[in-house]
């Protein structure tokens, strides 16, 4: 019975970027303006063919930014340089100071890898009847390409009349690398300026057959928080004979291993917080029967739970404070030398609201082994979940319900970081979602060979995200409506 509660669905809906399902049929939106691609598919095809890498970015970001200023859109540039190349394009000038609503994407991609394992060269952007190939086709440049469409139906829709929220397509380097440059600097140098009232950024898109009552449905999570990184290098010198035919009583590598072997080998202790409870529970109020029950009594049947959560290591992320050792170097090579050092990488994941200080301190004791030295390399910044008491939640997800009458909406989160807890960080709220439906076998190609998307899905997210602004714009101008009339 837990199986079936826990399965790989349910994991998914709490964790990827993938969804089943067939896309509506709207009409591709056009960026205007731009002779040489008049649609949407054609300028992510040429925008994929700029080939991006983190810290590479500004050649791709040179495209984009002159897209965006030839439809209209006002350019704010916020660091103009490999790295650390971002800009904002806006419907209405940064300096009118209004509230605004941030539309967040990154030029950035990971690297391809083999060019030869692609069907399609990773940077041809090739376009078939169906798809659009490479690198970034997906994450992030197709969905940065729905956002921009979607802003620029706006701008033209609200041209002429005073609104009360700008409207910004935010553009940034090296989210995959998360450097000093992008996000980080922007929020350092530019918040003010930006003014943001909320940000909206990449998030997962729809699921089908998470729910045993009803498998049809399809389930669209909005993601109001994530797990925050914590990558920390340990290193151990001991200075000794350095002859291999010499087994020295200690060796660097050997107090590395017995090290590394007390700290992973214990079981990350399970926690259960307000906010995965809450998952849980929303998903149990639409199932029946003793599957329900216990979905929506996590705790009282935690000792059942979790022993089945640690049998799926993706969604016992969702429920722990996780240690991956990532990489274990002693910069040797050769086979009969005895290095006097060696290093190693953990990638270490927090849950919201977990103390730094605390999982050091614990991480500590666990190496048994106060010789090994250790330092962070990498720390994302504590922050509150955003909650989803707030209008833009709210008009995302009646958004999302109006064009998906059949579908449900789920408050979610994710283990993998990305630039919105850097505005979640300052107070923000933030919510990460790409309100389309996708085949969830696409997931299997992102940070990896064939990357593709659907053009069907173009349009799609497009036009939901303009009804989305749509929505913003009218619900407060009739706020102000109301208020000038009861005067």
């Amino acid at each position: 019975m837990l199986k079936s509660i826990l399965s790989p669905a349910l994991l998914l809906i709490l964790l990827l970027t993938t969804s089943s399902g067939h896309a509506q049929t709207d009409s591709l939106p056009s960026l205007m303006h731009r002779e040489r691609t008049t649609s949407i598919v054609r300028v992510l095809s040429e925008y994929i063919q700029h080939p991006s890498e983190s810290g590479n970015e500004r050649r791709a970001g040179e495209f984009l930014r002159e897209l965006c200023r030839e439809n209209g859109l006002h350019i704010t540039q916020m660091g103009d340089e490999n790295g650390n190349f971002n800009f904002a394009a806006s419907i209405r000038p940064l300096h009118l100071n209004l509230p605004n609503i941030i539309f967040l994407n990154h030029i950035d991609v990971v690297p391809p890898g083999d060019p030869a394992a692609w069907t399609h060269h990773p940077y041809s952007g090739q376009v078939t009847d169906t798809e659009v190939w490479g690198r970034g086709a997906f994450d992030n440049k197709g969905a940065g390409m729905m956002q921009l469409a979607g802003i620029s139906a706006i701008r033209e829709q609200y041209e002429h009349a005073e609104v009360p929220y700008n409207v910004t397509f935010l553009a940034v380097s090296c989210e995959e690398t998360q450097c000093e440059g992008g996000a980080r600097y922007v929020v350092r140098h530019h918040l003010t300026e930006l003014n943001p009232a909320v940000v909206i950024g990449e998030g997962p898109p729809a699921l089908r057959g998470v729910l045993q009552r009803y498998p049809e449905r399809d389930i669209f999570g909005i993601s109001v928080a994530h797990k925050r990184a914590l990558w920390i290098k340990l290193e151990s010198t001991v200075h000794t004979s350095g002859h291999g035919s010499i087994t020295p009583i200690k060796y660097s590598n050997k107090e590395m291993v017995r090290s590394l072997h007390q700290l992973l080998r214990r079981k990350q202790p399970a926690i259960f917080t307000d906010l995965n409870v809450d998952i849980l529970r929303q998903l149990g109020t639409l199932e029946q029967g003793i599957t329900g029950f216990v979905l929506r009594h996590p705790r009282l049947f935690r000792g059942l739970i979790v022993p089945k959560l640690r049998k799926q290591p993706e969604i016992f992320a969702l429920f722990s404070n996780t240690i991956t050792l990532t990489d274990l170097d002693n910069h040797n090579g050769v086979v009969n030398v005895v290095p006097t050092s060696t290093a190693a990488l953990l990638d270490c994941r927090l849950l919201p609201h977990a103390s730094s200080e605390k999982f050091l301190a614990r991480l500590r004791r666990k190496l048994r082994n106060d010789s090994i030295k250790l330092t962070v390399i990498k720390e994302m910044p504590e922050m509150d979940p955003s909650t989803e008491h707030t209008v833009f939640y709210r008009l995302l997800a009646a958004t999302i319900l109006e064009r998906y009458p059949d579908s449900h909406v789920s408050k979610i989160f994710v283990p993998n970081f990305s630039d919105d807890g850097i505005f979640r960080s300052h107070g923000i709220p933030a919510y990460s979602s790409i309100p389309v439906k996708i085949d969830r076998s696409y997931l299997e190609h992102l940070h990896n060979v064939d990357e593709r998307i659907p053009i069907s899905i173009l349009a799609e997210g497009s036009a939901a995200y303009a009804a989305f602004v749509r929505e913003c714009m009218e619900e407060a101008m009739a706020g102000e409506t109301r208020t000038v009339a009861s005067h």
